[in-house]
């Protein structure tokens, strides 16, 4: 077979041959395959200039993914695993990029960490878990995290709580607590980090408000001990501590 004619099709080109067949391709596949007008082709010649020209398009989509966004080595390698390209060119393309500075999970961790620290409220912990799953190196991720000083754990935890107490119109102070632990454990903070901060939270919303309104629906039904049972089942159940029921009842239950 004989190449009829090549156009060029805005960054494409187009190879025409005399059988009728059109391959789509682009300027590296025709340059490294030395293609001209009147070329003849055996078929091993054309097989390989359609592997070319598959290998070509499947680079050409990494680059566009990495100009929007750096990515890790992990990520690429997913896509063209997804993509179904053979080992060989999966790692083929991973050294040339490699080689110019457009693959590098070094820069790629520290960048991930100033993003999650700039634009999120996620902890340390829940950060290293996510570089672990795009498989980057253990080494990177100590010396990137680094970026994550107590000092920066300590006002991001505050400024967390803060907005969440402002906002808090019927927690009492424990459930409040329980639910800020859970919520700040899911965040990426440590344990102690995250008591540290709350171990000083006291609510001040109109609890004892809530704590009559329950207290005059009990006493309806209710008197005496069985009242005082009931009163201090209930309220614990709502989540006020024992301190707080004491309180009230020495002051309320007669």
């Amino acid at each position: 077979m004989k190449i009829r004619n090549i156009k060029k099709v805005g960054n494409k080109y187009k190879i025409i041959l005399d059988t009728d067949e059109v391959i789509t391709t682009n300027d590296h596949v025709i340059i490294n395959n030395n293609l001209l007008y009147e070329k003849k082709l055996n078929k091993k010649e054309l097989e390989k200039i359609k592997e070319d020209t598959n290998y070509y398009e499947n680079y050409d989509k990494i680059l566009k993914m990495i100009n929007r966004k750096i990515r890790s080595e992990h990520e690429i390698r997913k896509y063209l695993n997804k993509n179904e390209v053979s080992k060989i060119d999966q790692d083929k393309m991973i050294n040339t990029l490699k080689e110019v500075g457009l693959i590098n999970d070094e820069i790629f961790a520290e960048s991930y960490v100033n993003d999650k620290i700039n634009l999120t409220l996620d902890g340390p912990y829940k950060i290293k878990k996510e570089l672990e799953d795009h498989q980057i190196n253990s080494l990177y991720i100590e010396n990137t995290l680094n970026n994550f000083t107590q000092d920066l754990i300590d006002c991001k935890l505050d400024k967390i709580i803060n907005k969440k107490l402002k906002s808090n119109t019927k927690d009492t102070t424990y459930i409040f607590k329980q639910k800020m632990m859970l919520y700040l454990s899911n965040l990426g903070y440590s344990r102690e980090d995250i008591i540290y901060h709350l171990d000083n939270v006291k609510l001040n919303n109109n609890l004892e408000k809530e704590m009559e309104k329950i207290y005059n629906k009990l006493k309806i039904k209710y008197e005496g001990y069985t009242l005082y049972n009931k009163l201090k089942q209930k309220l614990y159940a709502k989540g006020f501590t024992i301190e707080e029921i004491n309180n009230f009842i020495e002051k309320t239950v007669h």
